[in-house]
């Protein structure tokens, strides 16, 4: 088992019980006609977003993706600004000018994603570089879905990051759907890993479902990539349970291929492991699930308390002073 500490260990638990649960909260709220715009969950694969971000120091900066919850609740951010940014309220993070996961925080360390997410690669190669010329000790981690590794900007900022040497992790959710689209009708190759070979740079395959191989897998890289290794791709083998978002009902999903990831779901995963090593009590279980239903149950109850923005600040923080 990876060498972590008991507390370690359910601090993982934790971050995977908390995503859990407060994206079927959200789900609740979404069809109370509560959540502005759509809901779009990583049910089934927690583990990838948890397992990565845990694995970074408190310094490092990552950029997730809509699926992401998890890396963002590691990095600090708490159920009620993501309860608030879903009902775009006046208390959210970006107080009601964008939705879900839209938000960043360079002091926590996370920037929010943008729409295009192929550029995601270009904007955190940025990153990596401007931490570089300050000297900083930093890692940059971008997330992304298997159908951004299509686009050109990911050719772009690939080429770039490797050529320039950067301290990056790109970190490819590979979840078989680019929306509806199989990964079969949008690439011939069977790993997006090997995409790597064009750059010159290294890439691992992790079960995106066992949360202490993707742990492991991105504590590897990282100490590369900070050592001055340059870039490293890690491509997460995972599944997406629900549709692209909670209005899509995942027609297009053979039920058997659904059948088959639900045995692998890493939550359900995780806790045998922990049943069976015996690193934590059924108590300590119990326990931590405990604590993840009182956080959220407080920060719902502020995020339904919380105003609609005022139109008053509708150009605030949008254009420099």
């Amino acid at each position: 088992m990876t060498p972590l500490t008991k507390q370690q260990h359910l601090d993982l638990y934790y971050y995977l019980k908390l995503t859990r649960r407060l994206e079927e909260r959200l789900v609740n709220l979404y069809r109370q006609n509560q959540v502005v715009g759509g809901l779009y969950r990583s049910l089934g694969q927690e583990a990838t977003a948890v397992g990565s971000a845990y694995a970074l120091e408190p310094h490092d900066i990552i950029a997730p993706i809509i699926r992401d919850l998890g890396a963002l609740l590691v990095k600090g951010a708490r159920p009620r600004e993501v309860l608030c940014q879903y009902m775009a309220k006046a208390d959210g993070p970006s107080k009601g000018k964008d939705l879900n996961i839209h938000f960043s925080d360079l002091k926590r360390g996370f920037i929010g994603p943008i729409s295009p997410l192929g550029d995601m690669i270009c904007v955190m190669a940025g990153v990596a570089l401007a931490a570089r010329m300050q000297r900083r000790d930093l890692v940059a981690l971008c997330y992304l879905g298997d159908g951004a590794t299509s686009t050109g900007a990911f050719h772009e900022g690939m080429n770039f990051a490797a050529a320039q040497n950067l301290p990056y992790v790109i970190l490819v959710e590979n979840n078989c759907y680019a929306y509806s689209t199989p990964n079969a009708k949008a690439m011939r190759i069977k790993d997006v890993a090997d995409r790597a070979k064009a750059y010159g740079i290294p890439a691992e395959i992790v079960d995106g479902n066992d949360v202490l191989a993707v742990y492991e897998t991105t504590r590897r890289a990282a100490a590369l990539a900070r050592r001055g290794g340059g870039p490293v791709l890690i491509e997460a083998k995972t599944f997406r349970m629900k549709g692209h978002a909670e209005h899509d009902n995942q027609s297009y999903v053979p039920p058997e291929v659904l059948e088959e990831w639900r045995r692998k779901d890493p939550l359900d995963r995780y806790e045998k492991v922990l049943r069976g090593e015996r690193v934590a009590t059924e108590a300590e279980l119990e326990g931590v699930a405990a604590r993840v239903e009182a956080e959220i149950e407080a920060d719902l109850e502020f995020a339904l308390r919380s105003p609609l923005p005022d139109k008053g600040v509708t150009y605030e923080n949008v254009y420099a002073t």
